[in-house]
């Protein structure tokens, strides 16, 4: 299936059914009264997040969703039947914003999310809600009111906890493949990667993670140049970026470290938050390298960058290397979960310690009869 990460739709919720100005004319009930129905409600659109929806395909081609409109009262009190809801199923990891006003509509982050899109409108109301004591024949009926329109710009970011960063042919697929289940399109050109890729990587039976592979960035991304800018947005919810460097470019012309401060650059000019997300440092490709030279090339590279952060030699195509990577990536991860559990845990406590101390005798609290 093609990959799909970005679309644009409309959709149109039902208008309400009008509301009905009748009289009951049945025989023996000469003095019957207005029996105006109301009308039915408009069909509400509701996005649904589906663990099951991997890409956006769906709305790239069906750009117009719309509900059904209510149905119009009747007479003898016979209200008029309600549309049915309209549900689109997105994958988890889908943005909703509004074009016209720029608001964020929702982030469905988790299966089975539901969100309202567009709310129907409501019925009209029949002549029955206008009769009075002094008004015993009421013609007043109301129209349905119009469902809501909006134009939506859906965006995908995939859900993992890693994200690969680096230049074309980094060997960014190549390690994706060598440590996860993924396999993605391989090859000994740059730009073999058209989309992201995704794979769970397996430290054990019961210990695992998710790590995504996006194209190469190349200088000028943020401003529109090479295909990896358009997949950025992919490695905003990641925890954790590995930035990886192919320390044994075919070029002897190409700078290694150069390209590395480009990426980091390019990342800068894209998303400050993005740029400020931890990041590991992994230079690929070592099997290349002498390895009487592995050693003080290393060095001289992590001199050059001026990089402070922790540092990993590997060759994705041998593997060396990457079973000592992936167990630090998860023990990181590990670490973060409980301090973000620690976190929550230490909110509530507090929370809890509020409420507690509120006294109850105190008259702001006092709940009025």
């Amino acid at each position: 299936m093609k990959f799909i990460d970005e679309a644009r739709i409309e959709v149109v919720a039902g208008d309400g059914g009008n509301g009905v100005a009748s009289f009951c004319r049945e025989k023996f009930r000469p003095f019957g009264g207005p029996d105006g129905g109301d009308g039915g409600k408009g069909g509400t659109i509701w996005a649904v997040a589906d663990r099951n929806v991997n890409t956006l395909i769906d709305y790239r081609y069906a750009k117009l969703h719309r509900a059904g409109r209510g149905e119009n009262g009747r007479g003898s009190d016979c209200y008029g039947k309600g549309a049915d809801d309209v549900y689109l199923r997105m994958p988890v990891g889908t943005l909703i914003v509004d074009i016209n006003t720029g608001e964020h509509i929702a982030d469905l982050t988790f299966h089975g999310q539901t969100v309202m899109l567009a709310k129907g409108g409501e019925g009209g109301w029949g002549n029955i809600h206008f009769k009075t004591s002094t008004n015993r024949a009421p013609r007043q009926k109301t129209e349905g009111k119009e469902g809501e329109r909006r134009e939506l710009r859906l965006e995908l970011k995939v859900l993992a906890d890693v994200g690969l960063l680096g230049m074309p042919n980094a060997g960014k697929s190549t390690f994706i493949t060598a440590v996860s289940n993924a396999r993605p399109k391989i090859a000994d050109y740059p730009f073999t990667t058209l989309h992201p890729n995704l794979g769970v990587v397996r430290v054990s039976h019961e210990k695992s993670f998710v790590i995504a592979d996006i194209p190469g960035l190349i200088e000028g991304a943020a401003d529109g140049a090479g295909l990896g800018v358009q997949f950025l947005r992919h490695l905003q919810r990641t925890g954790l970026l590995l930035h990886i460097v192919d320390l044994a470019p075919f070029n002897d012309e190409v700078d290694p470290v150069k390209e590395a401060k480009a990426i980091v650059q390019e990342l800068k000019k894209y998303d400050q938050s993005l740029f400020d997300k931890p990041r590991w440092l992994v230079l690929n490709k070592l099997d290349v390298v002498p390895e009487a030279e592995r050693a003080k090339r290393v060095k001289d590279f992590v001199k050059r960058f001026g990089w402070k952060g922790p540092v990993f030699e590997i060759s994705a195509l041998n593997r060396d290397g990457c079973e000592e990577l992936i167990n630090e990536i998860y023990k990181y991860l590990e670490t973060k979960r409980a301090e973000e559990h620690r976190s929550e845990e230490t909110q509530m406590t507090e929370e809890a310690r509020a409420i507690s101390s509120i006294d109850p005798d105190d008259p702001r609290f006092k709940v009025l009869d």
